[in-house]
């Protein structure tokens, strides 16, 4: 049987400052891949309907994979398709957390002018099936083939018969799971099961798993979390970025925090970014107690100042599982997709929220919910290198820069130590050596 590495995300089981202009130059980006264990997902949101987009990493054999993932609805079959993976790729690349450098200009130099800123079908199940599940009080409210996928739906009276029905159809629940699967289905949610089709996959090709994308209706705005941590060894880390047209996404049931932003750090950090934002999301996530949901990221997709990547289009943004009549950056309708219908309704602009969320079952005991506020606030990871100016000059303001100069040099190291805890005595030898 092939192997392949899966890029289909389903957090389930598995078998603030901000600056009106930054006019910086873009260095680099923390995105996603630093990270080990990391589940990415999409969710579009305006009033009570959800799209969800959702991509894992997980690597094996495809006739191994499986997911159950807890939601509050039975999803209709054309509620449910086949997403594409580079949409994901292209949210994280355009929000991750990010370098920028500057470079003095001549202290004896009249100051520059300043620039004006621009706004940048289902199959039947057979009845012996669902025979199997009515005798374990399981009911099979939908069955779907999407794709490379199959794709029920199921809702229980108790957890002894859900874990035993499950069990009977080949999936290996771990410990634990039982007593969770309960307290779901006392909270009324119903359970989105997937099975990788294994001669559909073959016959299409094999190669990688795609992202489902999946939407319904419903009060809940929540992500499940907690069937994740049964897998787990360890920390996993969760990237969720939220599109809505009202503004900033934020958890309701803990606390979100922004990532520490706008610090100017040695320029030694230009070559071992990785390292140097890896060590800054650890100290921040421990600082804050370990139980929050990490900004990195809040901006309207029209602009981005610094821009990591061009900002999303219109069709990507459509892609990812926008479905209200968008704007663009000077309040007008953004062209629609060709060969697509408008949506209906007044246009509205696409804010995008990213949250970062490292947790385990002791950090994180309940799943996460959501709020949408009216915050259209910039928010952006954002660190900056400031080159000093090399050139030669002779005037007093001269003077008062190579003094400045010292000064921030040390302001510069002891903010790298503050945010990554790296040893003080370390960075200030690494910067005399100029490394």
């Amino acid at each position: 049987m092939r192997k392949t590495r899966l890029t289909w995300t389903l957090l389930g089981l598995g078998l603030s400052s901000s600056a009106a202009a930054f006019c910086g130059f873009f260095v680099a980006k923390a995105d996603s891949k630093l990270f080990n264990r990391t589940n990415q997902v999409i969710i579009a949101r305006d009033g009570n309907r959800s799209v969800f987009t959702m991509m894992n990493d997980y690597s094996g054999d495809v006739k191994d994979f499986a997911r159950i993932v807890p939601i509050p609805v039975v999803p209709r079959r054309e509620d449910i398709r086949i997403g594409d993976p580079s949409i994901v790729q292209k949210l994280d690349a355009y929000s991750a957390p990010r370098l920028v450098e500057y470079f003095d200009e001549n202290p004896c130099a009249p100051p520059p002018r300043p620039m004006p800123t621009t706004a940048t079908t289902s199959a039947p199940m057979e009845d012996r099936a669902a025979a199997r599940a009515q005798a374990q009080g399981v009911k099979i409210e939908a069955s779907y083939q999407v794709g490379e996928y199959d794709i029920l739906i199921l809702s229980a009276q108790q957890q002894t018969g859900l874990a035993a029905y499950l069990r009977g159809e080949g999936y290996r629940l771990p410990a634990g799971a039982d007593g969770m699967l309960g307290s779901y289905i006392k909270g009324g949610m119903k359970f989105f099961v997937v099975r990788v089709n294994v001669e559909r996959f073959e016959k299409a090709g094999g190669g990688f798993l795609n992202p489902i994308v999946l939407s319904y209706t419903s009060e809940k705005f929540m992500l499940p979390i907690r069937l994740g941590t049964l897998n787990s060894p360890g920390e996993q880390d969760l990237t969720v970025y939220l599109l809505s047209p009202q503004g900033r996404v934020e958890t309701s049931n803990y606390r979100t925090a922004p990532i520490p932003t706008n610090k100017e750090v040695p320029l030694l950090v230009k070559n071992q970014f990785g390292p140097f934002y890896r060590h800054v999301f650890r100290r921040a996530y421990e600082r804050e107690g370990k139980s929050v949901a990490l900004l990195e990221y809040a901006w309207n997709t029209n602009n981005c100042d610094p821009c990591s990547t061009e900002p999303p289009t219109p069709e990507e943004l459509q892609a990812a599982g926008v479905f209200w009549r968008q704007e663009d950056g000077w309040g007008r309708p953004a062209p629609v997709p060709a060969g697509s219908a408008p949506p209906s309704g007044p246009a509205k602009p696409v804010y995008l929220t990213r949250l970062h969320v490292r947790y385990t079952a002791a950090t994180f005991p309940q799943d996460l919910h959501f709020k949408v506020t009216k915050n259209q606030g910039t928010f952006q990871g954002r660190y900056i290198l400031r080159h000093p100016y090399k050139g030669s000059a002779n005037c007093q303001a001269m003077n008062t820069y190579r003094a400045d100069l010292k000064r921030r040099a040390e302001a510069q190291a002891q903010t790298l130590a503050n945010l990554t805890g790296w040893d003080i005595n370390h960075i200030r030898r690494r910067m005399a050596q100029g490394q």
